[in-house]
């Protein structure tokens, strides 16, 4: 039986799908809800797949599914199995660091520490937390609010009586009670870390309630001291709460997710909201094998999150709807209003791992990155083929003085510096950027095409908006190439890229591959540039200044400049030493000029 034949007795119900190569492996594992028609999407006419699903679907030697009960079941058992065999063509957590987590011990005197190890040992883990700073800054509340022990001694009633631990310094210091000796009882050290595990679980309203009024019935019984204690509990509590996390006076709990797709990557951030505060966040990368709507990538990284996390809140808040219904889960699209801002915030982070990721990236695996850069770039302005070589230009001029351009060359997305040119405008005059961009565009490739017409860059870029542009693609028709390249405009808001005849200009993300790569090479060139007009300006300066003495002509300006080096060194040496080059009359009149 071939595999159409075998996907057509799939079954129209919710599950998950499985694709062998001819090895035997497991390719690619899906879900669906109803699987009949998600599997034959895949079986259609090749041109009508992208090229990296053509690829997935030429290696499907055989299919497999496995029927569940709900869409929630198919989500989690696709991410286990996505797990166990690493697929090559799916989704894959591009994250492999090991997050840390808050550990309370189990032992009649807990500990609570931070670590990067979850062991099955009784203990009770709380996270994983993506920001260490945020881990440590609740550790160090829990110490300053509690009087925890930090020791690693085992405590035992028996260690207590036989008194073989001594007290360290931070029972002297008055930081712990002295559990060590017996000088704080079980229950009350259990009622601490009752009060901090529910912190961790969010119930930050609770705990704070729950303080203020052991405050009120300690001072109703006359015994303000323990009063003020519960009061200074409560109020450390609030400081910190009120500077590291986001509250609303609206006392209500949600999980919020926000997606960030760029091409064959997605940049996920996820906040745990509780009692109206956000007590928990987590963001995490997605590697894509091939090309996945947006609502697929979600429904992975939701259900990647409630492994980790274990069930979700009634209300989930996402910036689109995924591809899964789960029971007891009401998926909320806001437009205003505080859960509104909770979104934009997880956008933020979500924007902020992802630049974050690319410039790690860039440094650690840079050849990596310039591929997928390059594929970026492709993909973002409609090019067949990837920009290896590419080409931008910039115009320089002060008020139509020392027009010059400057063209920078990229090779492999990096500056191939050797193959820089500079220019000086000819045929132009005044300061006229349209017909000086046509005009070094024309002397460029017309060289190249004389010289080198197998040379000819994939991507040309104009560095300014439509005028530049038009400029320079009436260049290029008029040299018969407008055909075997792409030529784009990037106008002063750089994630604008404007494409001849195209009223409509492309939009790029900030932080995308293709936004940096082409900024790159637009400050690249506006530098190059600069320099080269800066250089001439100052040569046209000083001999100005030289040429206006009456007498001093071209080659007795470069027999001072040869011997004193600079103008300024002309002025402050001796009319003596001047005339033995010029002569006495001639200096003379150089130093009431300069001198």
């Amino acid at each position: 039986m071939t595999v159409k034949e075998k996907i057509a007795l799939f079954p129209h119900s919710p599950g998950v799908y499985r694709y062998y190569d001819s090895e035997g492996n497991v390719i690619y594992v899906g879900k669906a809800k109803d699987l009949h028609k998600r599997v034959a999407q895949y079986f259609v006419p090749p041109e009508r797949l992208n090229v990296k699903t053509r690829v997935l679907v030429s290696k499907i030697a055989d299919a497999q599914y496995s029927v569940v009960d709900s869409e929630a079941d198919a989500l989690l058992l696709e991410n286990n199995l996505i797990k166990q065999y690493k697929p090559r063509y799916n989704i894959l957590l591009k994250d492999s660091k090991t997050y840390p987590w808050i550990c309370v011990t189990d032992e009649p005197y807990p500990r609570v520490f931070l670590t990067r190890r979850v062991l099955k040992d009784g203990s009770r883990y709380f996270g994983p937390y993506s920001s260490v700073m945020h881990a440590r800054g609740l550790l160090d509340l829990f110490y300053s609010t509690w009087p925890l022990r930090s020791c690693r001694h085992k405590i035992s009633a028996d260690t207590i009586l036989r008194g073989r631990i001594r007290p360290c310094l931070d029972f002297h210091i008055g930081k712990c009670r002295g559990c060590c000796v017996g000088a704080v009882s079980i229950q009350e050290y259990g009622s601490w870390i009752d009060e901090i595990v529910s912190l961790l679980k969010g119930g930050f309203r609770d705990v704070v309630r729950d303080l203020e009024e052991k405050m009120r019935a300690a001072a109703a019984e006359l015994d303000f001291e323990t009063a003020q204690q519960y009061k200074l509990r409560a109020e450390a509590l609030k400081k910190h709460y009120s500077k590291s996390v986001i509250s609303s006076s609206r006392d209500y709990d949600c999980d919020v997710f926000a997606l960030i797709c760029e091409g064959l990557s997605a940049y996920g951030s996820f906040l745990r909201v509780r009692g109206g505060a956000i007590v928990r966040s987590l963001n995490l990368g997605f590697k894509l094998a091939i090309e996945e709507e947006p609502a697929a990538v979600l429904s992975t990284f939701i259900g990647e999150i409630e492994e980790k996390f274990g069930d979700l809140s009634g209300e989930v808040i996402v910036p689109f709807k995924p591809d899964v219904e789960m029971p007891g889960v009401d998926f909320n699209i806001p437009v205003k209003g505080d859960k509104f801002s909770l979104l934009q915030l997880g956008t933020k982070n979500a924007r902020e791992f992802q630049a974050s990721s690319l410039r790690q990236k860039e440094h650690t695996h840079p050849d990596e990155y310039k591929a997928e850069a390059l594929e970026d770039l492709r993909r973002a302005i409609g090019m067949e083929v990837l920009p290896e070589h590419m080409e931008c230009f910039d115009n320089s001029n002060i008020q139509g003085t020392n027009p010059v351009a400057a063209c920078v060359v990229f090779r492999g997305g990096v500056p191939s510096k050797a193959d820089y040119r500079k220019f000086k405008i000819k045929t132009v005059v005044g300061a006229n950027d349209y017909a000086s961009m046509k005009e070094i565009v024309n002397r460029r490739y017309s060289r190249m095409l004389a010289e080198n017409p197998d040379d000819l860059p994939q991507l040309v870029v104009i560095d300014g908006g439509k005028g530049q542009l038009n400029f320079a693609w009436q260049a290029l028709c008029e040299l018969g190439i407008q055909d075997r390249l792409t030529v784009v405009g990037l106008a002063e808001r750089m994630e604008e890229v404007i494409r001849p005849g195209d009223p409509y200009p492309l939009f790029l993300d900030r932080n995308s591959h293709a936004f940096r790569l082409i900024t790159h090479i637009r400050d690249e060139a506006h530098r190059f540039g600069i320099s080269f007009h800066r250089s001439l300006r100052s040569k046209q300066q000083t001999a100005s200044v030289l040429r206006e003495i009456k007498g001093v002509g071209e080659q007795t300006e470069q027999r001072l400049l040869i011997h004193f080096g600079s103008v300024p060194r002309i002025a402050a040496a001796p009319e003596s030493e001047i005339a033995e080059l010029v002569g006495p009359v001639l200096a003379r009149r150089i130093k009431e000029v300069i001198g």
